[in-house]
C-alpha cells in the first residue's frame, strides 16, 4: 500500500515538474488591419493630389507673370481682379511719372529764366495748366508726384506678391484632401444646460 502511495506520488510530481517546464504559447490575437490601410490610401491620395497640383510651380507662375497661377489653378474669374489691380496701380505710376516730369521741366525753364536768363525759348514748351503757376507751386507739385511715384511702385509690388501669395494657397487648397466621414453642420436639439430647445453646432468625424 505504501509502495503504490508512493509511485503515485512519484507520477504526480513528474506530471507537475513536466508541465513547469513547457512554455506557454502567446495567443494569437487577430487585429483588424482595415482601417490603417484606408489611412495608408488616404495618405497616398493626397500626395498624389499634391505632386499632380503643385503650390510652388503656381507660385512661380505667378511671380514670372501676374494670373499664370491662378489660371494653373483653374480660377480663371481671378485674373480680371488680378489684371485690373495691376491695371490701375501702373496707370497711376504712369500718371504720376508724367506729371512729375512735366512739372521738373516747367520749374526747371522758370528758374532760369529768372536766375540765369536763359532757357526762355523753351517756355512755349511748358503745359499750358502750368504756365500761369509759380516756381514755388511747381516746386511743391514735382515733390509731391515724385514721391507719389514711389507709392504707387510701392503698391504695385505688394499686389504683385499678392498675386503669388492668392495663387499659392489656392493650389494648398485644391491638393487639401476633405474626408467624407468628416462633417460640421448645425442641429436643432434640447439643451439639458439651459433646459430649453435651440440649436447646436455639431462635428462629426468618422461613422
Amino acid at each position: 500500500m505504501r509502495i503504490s502511495l508512493t509511485l503515485l506520488g512519484c507520477i504526480f510530481l513528474l506530471s507537475a515538474v513536466s508541465t513547469y517546464g513547457q512554455k506557454e504559447k502567446p495567443a494569437i490575437v487577430s487585429i483588424d488591419s482595415t482601417p490603417v490601410i484606408a489611412k495608408k490610401a488616404a495618405m497616398n491620395r493626397y500626395d498624389s493630389a499634391t505632386l499632380a497640383h503643385s503650390p510652388k510651380k503656381a507660385a512661380i507662375r505667378s511671380a514670372i507673370l501676374p494670373g499664370l497661377g491662378q489660371i494653373y489653378n483653374k480660377k480663371y474669374w481671378k485674373l480680371p481682379i488680378v489684371y485690373g489691380a495691376l491695371g490701375t496701380c501702373a496707370g497711376v505710376f504712369l500718371f504720376n511719372l508724367g506729371s512729375y516730369k512735366d512739372t521738373k521741366f516747367a520749374y526747371k525753364v522758370k528758374y532760369n529764366m529768372r536766375v540765369f536768363r536763359t532757357d526762355s525759348a523753351l517756355y512755349s514748351n511748358i503745359k499750358t495748366n502750368l504756365k500761369p503757376l509759380s516756381e514755388e507751386s511747381l516746386r511743391f507739385y514735382r515733390n509731391q508726384y515724385r514721391r507719389d511715384i514711389d507709392y504707387s511702385a510701392l503698391f504695385f509690388l505688394i499686389l504683385w506678391g499678392l498675386n503669388v501669395v492668392d495663387a499659392s494657397v489656392d493650389a494648398h487648397l485644391k491638393s487639401f484632401d476633405v474626408s467624407p466621414e468628416l462633417s460640421l453642420k448645425f442641429k436643432p436639439g434640447y439643451s439639458d444646460l439651459a433646459r430649453t430647445n435651440g440649436l447646436s453646432l455639431v462635428l462629426k468625424i468618422g461613422k
